[in-house]
């Protein structure tokens, strides 16, 4: 006896949806237009502020670690992009930036861990 857990996941869902819904509507309210390619920007910077994050933190279980993760790959992200626009880079600078810093977040753990190996193996002998 007790909650069902596909429910509750469902139910979950359901409400994520319906805030991100609401806060869509909202924004393009407040913009008074709205374009089908607004949001591309913030799933990009979503998606390398968690790849980054992990990066940094390490593929772990632990929820609040993996948040925490996610917080510091967003700031990393923006201050990357803040030192770009600094330089006075472009839009498509920018998107060049972002792909190479996810790119290198994606291989830099294992090209570390394998040189690791080998300087180890290196050293044993």
């Amino acid at each position: 006896v007790g909650t069902s857990t596909n429910s509750m996941i469902m139910l979950g869902l359901a409400l994520s949806n319906a805030l991100v819904a609401l806060a869509g509507s909202l924004f393009a309210q407040m913009q008074s237009f709205a374009d089908a390619q607004m949001g591309i920007g913030m799933i990009v910077m979503g998606l390398a502020s968690v790849i980054l994050g992990l990066t940094l933190i390490g593929n772990s279980r632990n929820v609040a670690l993996a948040v925490i993760g996610a917080v510091m790959g967003a700031v990393l992200f923006r201050l990357l992009v803040a030192i770009a626009l600094r330089m006075g880079l472009d839009a498509n600078d920018l998107k060049l930036i972002t792909a190479v810093v996810v790119l290198t977040a994606i291989v830099a753990p294992e090209s570390i861990t394998k040189f690791l190996r080998r300087r180890g193996a290196h050293a044993a002998s």
